[in-house]
């Protein structure tokens, strides 16, 4: 009888401690819509410029590439503002042959060419292994700064599917979450790495895909 009231007893605690947790997990969420900002109506591009050829709105969504061609360079649509210290949330799938993509900030654009340089929160496959939530210096140091292991990105992401993004950056320290799972947490230690621009959504060069980003809300801390 003992052993029996212990274990129920186990049971009851690790249900309230997971409900505890969803409790609170639903508080911050209802913080952060309260305090942030939509990057994204859900009905146009407004706030953004690109190519308008390979970005478009569909079902509440933006739409980066195509599934009837293959995309001959990277593209990326840029917010037309800059932004620092901010905590960054959206929601983000890729469909079709091509597998790559990802959300810059702190970027800007290089003059003369389709190119963004800076930190990209990445998505997708690349160098034959899962890089969703790794973090990326596109056009500039052309490296990966930080990445999970391979095991922790193929378990945080749901392939095909709609899938929760936050990116925190405070001064040097910039946080990555894929479905709540933390993937990345880097400290930049290089001097001259700016600490503001542009956020950009990118869709990268190769086989016909789609990226789909959704629900793109900033709170600028």
């Amino acid at each position: 009888m003992i052993q029996i009231r212990l274990v129920r007893i186990a049971a009851w605690l690790v249900f309230t401690a997971i409900f505890a947790g969803s409790v609170l997990a639903e508080e911050q969420d209802v913080e952060f819509q309260e305090n942030s900002l939509p990057l994204f109506d859900g009905r146009s591009l407004v706030g953004w410029e690109g190519n308008a050829y390979w970005f478009r709105v569909e079902n509440e969504a933006i739409v980066a590439g195509r599934l009837t061609e293959k995309i001959p360079r990277n593209e990326f649509l840029c917010t037309t503002q800059n932004y620092d210290d901010f905590d960054l949330r959206y929601e983000a799938k890729l469909i079709g042959e091509g597998k790559n993509a990802g959300v810059q900030f702190r970027s800007k654009r290089v003059p003369n060419s389709s190119e963004v340089s800076g930190y990209q929160a990445d998505i997708g496959h690349a160098f034959k292994r899962p890089v969703w939530g790794s973090l990326y210096d596109e056009s500039r140091r052309r490296k990966m700064l930080a990445e999970p292991d391979a095991d922790v990105a193929r378990k945080a992401v749901r392939e095909g599917e709609w899938n929760r993004i936050r990116v925190l950056c405070e001064g040097n320290r910039i946080q990555i979450f894929v479905n709540d799972v933390q993937t990345v947490d880097y400290t930049e230690s290089e001097n001259g790495i700016p600490g503001f621009g542009v956020i950009g959504l990118q869709i990268h060069s190769g086989l016909p895909s789609e990226a789909w980003y959704r629900n793109i809300r900033i709170r600028q801390l």
